[in-house]
């Protein structure tokens, strides 16, 4: 393999410059994101492939949310569609068993942490 010449050496990769856009216009295109019906946590990765890095601005993605009372909690989110798709399966395929025995474990797990939560 070729040796790398001494000007490809001192030149350093480019980096990602971030976009710079208001406040108002973050809130904005996060809660775009979130009628797309994106959680927070992919929100943010949505917002890193444009290149726009929340830590540049004020509150955090959820607080945003949650100010505006659109915030769900991933992991209740989460749990909620597994259950979903498991009762669906189930339904299907009442001799599978331990879809059932999954069933109860994944609904108790949801149980629980909404009441972690305090979620009615």
């Amino acid at each position: 393999m070729p040796k790398k010449s001494e000007k490809e050496l001192k030149e350093k990769p480019k980096e990602k410059v971030s976009k710079k856009i208001s406040q108002e216009e973050f809130e904005k295109r996060v809660l775009q994101l979130v009628e797309t019906g994106l959680t927070s946590e992919k929100i943010g990765e949505a917002l890193k492939k444009e290149n726009i890095h929340s830590a540049e601005y004020k509150g955090k993605i959820s607080k945003i949310l949650a100010e505006k009372g659109k915030y769900i909690n991933p992991d209740l989110k989460n749990i909620a569609e597994k259950l979903e798709k498991i009762k669906q399966h189930y339904e299907k395929n009442k001799q599978d068993k331990k879809a059932m025995r999954e069933k109860d474990r994944i609904f108790a797990k949801l149980r629980i942490l909404k009441k972690y939560h305090k979620v009615a």
